[in-house]
């Protein structure tokens, strides 16, 4: 038994070990926040809805179906229900009966109902599609967010290794006389500032740590991290589109001019609609009715009396519209305003979509110039920061002058890797202009 227990603990240490030891991958975390996230599920609540809707539609074609009984026991003078004569005494009375009624014509409306109803489905799975690309885009961001932190922190810890290295260095030519004292104080308040900046560096990883966590609804913030390595830069090649190219693309794929021009075609629909409120409607019904008295006078039993006295009616019903106070036509013409609003809405969307995906290409142009330009500055002042080290190893320089050279090629390091990550993002922002699902971008 004692071995049983100790077996379990074991198991369950083994496990919690395992759960503070994950590290999520990006495509984890997009997966994740795609199927946690509120806002996601409020879509996802939003398009039920809309399925709803088009069931309701879908059932003004069918039957209505009701049917009522009614059970009583009456005392005085009352109706015999029976003999249908006013009679004073006391009896139980049943009845019951069932009537089904159908829409023949009612302008149109069931059928532009239905039509609505499945235009208001897409528009719903559309604004859901857009949901989630945001949600991923807004994922993907923040966990480049904390790559970048976690790799700026690197970048210090190496540098200040080097500090500590150049440290005992200077504190040796310092006690032979080679260097004076001012430049041992200078590396070692160079080695103090970037240990402030690597707690600094070290408290923005737990902060956008935290960020994502929230964003995945994860609430284990201790034990929350990410995979931690180098993403590379991939989908260069759909910068070799035009901005004109990318623009028609976006206009056939992206999900905000979809649900435009489906809201444009709910508010024409809504217009036929309200003018089915012009023309007559024509219904048909049946009735089916019986009843039942226990003072029946020919003393017939319950089963026969349902039989004798049962009865049927059917026809059909004419409502025509003459005046309603102008109603009909004023939600025609409200309906009709509608339309125009959904147009201009329509010409807004495909306007912003021209200016985004314009400003996003040309931001991504710029990101790729500034990555280039960042790492041939990293390439310059590390070419630049060896010389100077050099110098300062035969005490040809100060060593203030090798700490600003130092600290100019981590800022170069530094920024590397920021002008990377913010080229990696624009480029999926582009991506997804131009079509890419979100599922099959590559980092």
């Amino acid at each position: 038994m004692k071995k049983l227990i100790v077996l379990v603990i074991a198991l369950l240490a083994f496990i919690n070990i395992q759960a503070q030891q994950k590290k999520w991958t990006l495509q984890e975390c997009v997966a994740h926040a795609l199927e946690n996230n509120i806002s996601v599920k409020q879509s996802e609540l939003d398009l039920q809805f809309a399925e709803i809707a088009r069931r309701d539609a879908l059932g003004n074609f069918i039957p209505s179906l009701n049917i009522n009984s009614n059970l009583a026991n009456s005392s005085g003078l009352t109706i015999n229900p029976t003999t249908n004569q006013f009679e004073t005494t006391r009896f139980t009375s049943f009845s019951g009966n069932a009537t089904t009624a159908l829409t023949l014509f009612d302008g149109l409306r069931n059928i532009r109902e239905m039509q609505r109803a499945k235009l208001s489905e897409m528009s719903s799975r559309y604004s859901l599609e857009k949901m989630k690309d945001d949600i991923a885009l807004f994922v993907a961001n923040s966990y480049l967010q904390v790559l970048f932190n976690k790799q700026s922190l690197q970048v210090l810890l190496a540098q200040n290794e080097v500090t500590r290295g150049q440290l005992d260095r200077t504190r040796e030519l310092v006690d032979a006389g080679v260097l004076p004292r001012g430049d041992f104080l200078e590396i070692e308040a160079t080695n103090a500032d970037e240990q402030q900046r690597i707690v600094i560096a070290e408290n923005n990883i737990e902060i956008s740590l935290i960020s994502l966590a929230q964003t995945l609804l994860i609430k284990d913030y201790a034990n929350f991290d990410i995979v931690d390595y180098d993403y590379d830069v991939y989908g260069e090649d759909i910068l070799l589109n035009s901005p004109a190219d990318i623009i028609n693309r976006a206009r056939e794929e992206r999900y905000e001019i979809r649900i435009a021009e489906e809201n444009k075609k709910i508010a024409e629909k809504d217009v036929q609609l309200a003018r089915g409120a012009y023309y007559p409607t024509v219904n048909a019904f049946f009735n089916y009715n019986t009843r039942y008295a226990d003072n029946d006078p020919f003393r017939r039993d319950f089963v026969t009396q349902l039989y004798d006295n049962d009865g049927t009616s059917y026809g059909l019903q004419l409502n025509i519209p003459v005046l309603n106070g102008f109603a009909a036509r004023n939600q025609v013409k409200r309906n009709q305003i509608n339309v125009l609003r959904a147009e201009y809405q329509l010409e807004q969307a495909e306007l912003d979509l021209e200016s985004n995906v314009y400003q996003a290409y040309v931001e991504a142009r710029g990101a790729l110039k500034a990555y280039e330009a960042a790492q041939a500055a990293q390439r310059a002042q590390e070419l630049a920061f060896d010389y100077a080290s050099q110098r300062f190893d035969v005490g040809m320089t100060n060593a203030f002058d090798f700490s600003q050279s130092k600290l100019r090629y981590e800022n170069a390091q530094t920024e590397v890797v920021r002008t990377k990550y913010d080229y990696i993002f624009k480029l999926k922002v582009i991506e997804l202009y131009f079509g890419i699902p979100v599922t099959d971008l590559k980092f």
